[in-house]
């Protein structure tokens, strides 16, 4: 008689450029009572350093010592995050190939718009990075069948319905249901103070002309 199978768990692992929603979307896939993740208070902010998985990170042999009880599990980083004052840009080859011995793996990488990065990252950081995040994700491709890509965006447009179709893309149980917690995490003026009206578009009289024709 052949032997039962054991039942990997499965980890998430959530990254993008430094500002694109790393924990925002930590704080929705750590809802469910099923996932163990970043449990962090829906206006609460918290450095790299304080992440589950950090040390991790830093030092995958390290992911030996963890007593993987949870079915599912879920892992933020930024590219770059911050360590000892310095931007670290993460191994995701090395992470990914160590984690494969104890879980499944699926990545979510995070999209937002490009000149809101830039713009935030200089305010916050003194200097944009998004290029070389971008340059980064090279290691998740090449160490990582699954992988998929998420946005900031459509969540603040489509909110509950997005999560909704998220849960079925990735695989990977979402809270969907908590209405009121995932509401308090989704900041619809998030881009607000990056938009400033402009007096004319490239393309105004050609609409208005469509408009009126139509």
């Amino acid at each position: 008689m052949a032997e039962k199978q054991i039942k990997k768990p499965k980890l998430l692992i959530i990254t993008g450029p430094q500002g694109s929603g790393n924990h925002m979307f930590a704080k929705i896939f750590s809802l469910h009572r099923n996932v163990k993740g970043w449990n962090m208070e829906p206006r609460e902010w918290q450095g790299h350093h304080m992440e589950p998985f950090s040390q991790y990170w830093d030092n995958p042999a390290k992911l030996s010592e963890v007593e993987w009880t949870s079915p599912y599990y879920v892992t933020s980083v930024s590219s770059p995050y911050v360590k000892n004052r310095k931007n670290v840009f993460p191994d995701y080859a090395k992470f990914i190939t160590a984690t494969k011995k104890y879980c499944d793996v699926t990545v979510a990488i995070i999209g937002r718009d490009r000149t809101i990065l830039n713009v935030q990252q200089e305010r916050l950081r003194g200097g944009r990075t998004t290029n070389y995040a971008v340059q980064s994700f090279k290691g998740i491709h090449d160490s990582c069948d699954h992988v998929h890509f998420i946005s900031h965006e459509l969540f603040a447009l489509y909110g509950i319905r997005y999560l909704q179709s998220l849960e079925k893309a990735l695989d990977f149980p979402i809270a969907w249901r908590r209405y009121s917690d995932i509401i308090e995490l989704q900041s619809t003026n998030a881009n607000k103070k990056y938009i400033q009206k402009i007096d004319k578009g490239d393309y105004d009289e050609e609409v208005i002309r469509a408009c009126e024709e139509s």
